[in-house]
């Protein structure tokens, strides 16, 4: 939609007045000088002729507005779309050439900047090659943290004195998931994200004491003071916190501040239900113990006297016969419980069964003489193992081999077993030397593999995992193995691969910055847009009516926090819209009623997209209409979305007001940003995300910094009258 310029109105109101005055003022003076009959003859021949001098007037100022539109795009409108291009090249890090339009000396100017461009951009490239060098250690440090802080085992939450998390983790993302209410839609996204409150999941005076308690020991200067404390999430999972201050730098006669805490977070809902079920069973055996105990005895009494009678003496002995026996049991399952809380404190680690398989295979060939092959890998099972002394237990078992019965090739497979993994290690016998009477008797012997001695032997290991072992020969092929029982991981263990970014090794889920942050002091509308957290979405729908039935099919979302584009933190889910899909909008969108069949309906997803954007401000493009398919389902679902909306629409027209379009593909072709994925929901919120990142410098070049300020001058545009 191309918007009509005023001035050309004007210039065409202006000339016409000026040529009406002048037709005016020259037929005053010719009349002045006519006498009677000379005035009487111009009254009949132009009286009846006047209309026609009317409309050749008219017609003339239609042409004087078509060479005025002509001349204002051509001298005005060109220069200033030269200028507002400009604008972008100096305000952002585009790259691109700017084309020539207008006149001679425009085109001449546009020449000009782009070989400016093409300066700056050698002068950049050579600065950057400078900094490179320079900055090299600080990106190692920067990359070894980041590897770190991915790869830890523990959970890691950091965060600043407001509560707002500024540092996770891969396995503070997958304990937050298994926390999440709604782990079907938004996977933990709306408890764990860069700039959320931790206290969403931690009761706020909980926290408050134990930061309350570090402080004082900070103050009577312990040297690594921590605390910790036990709580219950909204989900009922049980954790374990580990809190430890983030100190400021100081200078000698300054003392250390704390700007922010540590928490690391252990889930101990197993441990703790393990511990009560052991608790109870020795409650039940002390108590059921004494009263066996004292029938025992008193059967016993009663027999030591000569004169029993047969039948009361069988009586008895079946009383001690049971009552030992009910004792066993006890005892029996006392163990097995015992057992399984040893299996609960011992540090077991999520591997991917294959990853074992190879590791297996690389350390056993290191030991020399010994060829290994995998045949029959399950790629698709994990495990939870401590891989250390599995390890060592395989080398052992592979090297006793074979020095004792001349093996040259073993095989090792890994497949599904019912309800745990069976990792065999087989081998097929070149003579006689290996008997069942003695392959038993290696579980309990202390391992010794490689020249090293350990005091752990193969039963130690299984007892660790909970597990199983034995040795077993195939009759049909004469292979001969030795089989591990292994405990599965859990499948919430595995992590996700289906990130938007796929060219990035490892997510970002830090953001140091953020230590800066104050408490919301000020309101939305007085903040500056640099300190806000953005909510960008987009919805896909059944078609554009959203009033009279349409329906939301898609919805994507990104966070964009403390000015960067966190791309992992985003939330994406087809909805069921329990009506057809209009066959004609398919090629637009993509979304065929197969995909959405099954997937959760609007009454689900709405609420966990209102936790995912709580506490931001929503931004769209044409967000009129995204936010009209919300407010329609206000009474479904009960949720409203009161948050404060921001249109990268608008706020185009206000940065670029004489460029003919602000589509979204215009955009972004102008800032050279590349959009993956378009009408599709999530690759059009990352382009939008991409052009409001853009457009909040050029803001505030004009003078508009805040929240209130962007909003205002958005209603003043041309496009804001637009309503859906």
């Amino acid at each position: 939609m191309r918007r009509f310029d005023k001035r050309v109105a004007l210039g065409v109101a202006l000339i016409g007045l000026i040529c009406l005055v002048w037709l005016g003022a020259t037929g005053g003076l010719i009349w002045s000088t006519l006498d009677e009959t000379g005035r009487t003859i111009v009254k009949d021949t132009l009286g009846e002729r006047m209309i026609v001098l009317l409309a050749m007037w008219a017609i003339s100022l239609i042409a004087v507005g078509s060479a005025l539109r002509f001349l204002v795009s051509y001298f005005m409108t060109a220069p200033a779309r030269l200028a507002e291009e400009a604008q972008v090249l100096l305000g952002t890090d585009v790259k691109r050439q700017l084309i020539p339009s207008g006149s001679i000396e425009n085109r001449r100017l546009t020449d000009l900047f782009n070989q400016l461009v093409q300066q700056r951009e050698a002068l950049r490239e050579e600065m950057d090659v400078r900094v490179e060098e320079a900055a090299r250690n600080t990106e190692q440090e920067k990359n070894r943290l980041a590897a770190l802080m991915s790869e830890l085992t523990k959970s890691v939450v950091v965060c600043n004195l407001d509560g707002r998390i500024l540092l996770y983790n891969n396995r503070a993302r997958m304990q937050f998931r298994a926390l999440s209410q709604a782990p079907g839609v938004t996977g933990g996204g709306e408890l764990i994200g860069l700039g959320r409150s931790v206290y969403g999941v931690f009761d706020r005076k909980l926290v408050m004491h134990a930061l309350e308690n570090i402080q004082h020991r900070l103050q009577r200067g312990a040297s690594a003071p921590s605390a910790q404390f036990i709580t219950t999430t909204p989900s009922g999972q049980l954790l374990r916190a580990q809190m430890a201050p983030v100190r400021s730098v100081q200078s000698a006669d300054e003392t250390a501040k704390m700007t922010g805490f540590v928490l690391m977070l252990d889930n101990i809902t197993r441990e703790f239900e393990a511990q009560a079920r052991q608790d109870h069973i020795l409650h039940t055996l002390t108590e059921r113990s004494r009263a066996a105990l004292g029938n025992m005895q008193a059967a016993l009494d009663i027999l030591e006297y000569p004169d029993v009678e047969p039948d009361m003496r069988e009586r008895l002995l079946t009383v001690l016969r049971e009552e030992t026996a009910g004792l066993g049991n006890r005892l029996r399952e006392l163990k097995s419980s015992a057992l399984d809380s040893t299996v609960l404190r011992w540090p077991l680690e999520d591997m991917l069964g294959s990853d074992l398989v190879a590791a297996a295979i690389r350390r056993i060939e290191a030991l020399g003489g010994l060829s290994v092959v995998a045949t029959e890998v399950d790629d698709s099972l994990w495990l939870k193992v401590e891989s250390f002394s599995l390890l060592q237990a395989l080398s052992y078992l592979a090297e006793r081999l074979r020095q004792e019965c001349v093996i040259n090739t073993v095989q090792l497979r890994l497949s599904m077993g019912t309800g745990r993994a069976q990792l065999d290690l087989c081998w097929t016998p070149s003579a006689a030397k290996l008997t069942d009477k003695v392959v038993p008797g290696w579980e309990n012997d202390p391992m010794r593999s490689g020249g090293e001695d350990t005091s752990l032997t193969i039963q130690d290991v299984v007892e660790r995992h909970g597990g199983a072992f034995w040795f077993e020969r195939e009759a049909e092929t004469g292979t001969v193995f030795f089989r591990f029982l292994l405990p599965l991981a859990a499948p919430q263990e595995q992590l996700e691969t289906s990130s938007v970014v796929r060219n990035e090794s490892r997510p970002e889920y830090y953001d140091f910055d953020l230590f800066q942050a104050s408490a919301q002091s000020r309101s939305l509308e007085d903040s500056k847009l640099s300190e806000l957290s953005f909510t960008v979405f987009d919805t896909e729908t059944t078609g554009l009516d959203p009033a009279n039935g349409d329906e939301i099919i898609q919805i994507a979302a990104v966070r964009i926090v403390n000015g960067k584009l966190l791309r992992n933190e985003n939330f994406d889910q087809l909805v069921d819209p329990k009506r057809n899909i209009p066959p004609i909008t398919i090629p637009i969108h993509g979304i065929t009623p197969e995909m959405v069949r099954g997937q959760p309906t609007i009454d689900t997803v709405l609420p966990a997209f209102h936790l995912f954007a709580q506490e931001t401000v929503l931004v769209a493009h044409n967000a009129a209409f995204d936010m009209r398919c919300l407010q329609v389902k206000e009474k479904v679902t009960g949720v409203v979305f009161d948050h404060p909306v921001m249109d990268t629409l608008l706020l185009s027209a206000v940065v670029h007001p004489n460029q003919e379009s602000h589509r979204l593909e215009a955009i972004t072709e102008r800032f050279n940003i590349n959009i993956l994925g378009r009408h599709t929901a999530l690759g059009d919120a990352m382009a939008t995300a991409e052009v409001f990142m853009r457009l909040i410098p050029l803001l505030a070049e004009m003078g508009i910094h805040t929240l209130g300020q962007a909003r205002e001058a958005a209603q003043k545009t041309y496009y804001a009258r637009l309503k859906y």
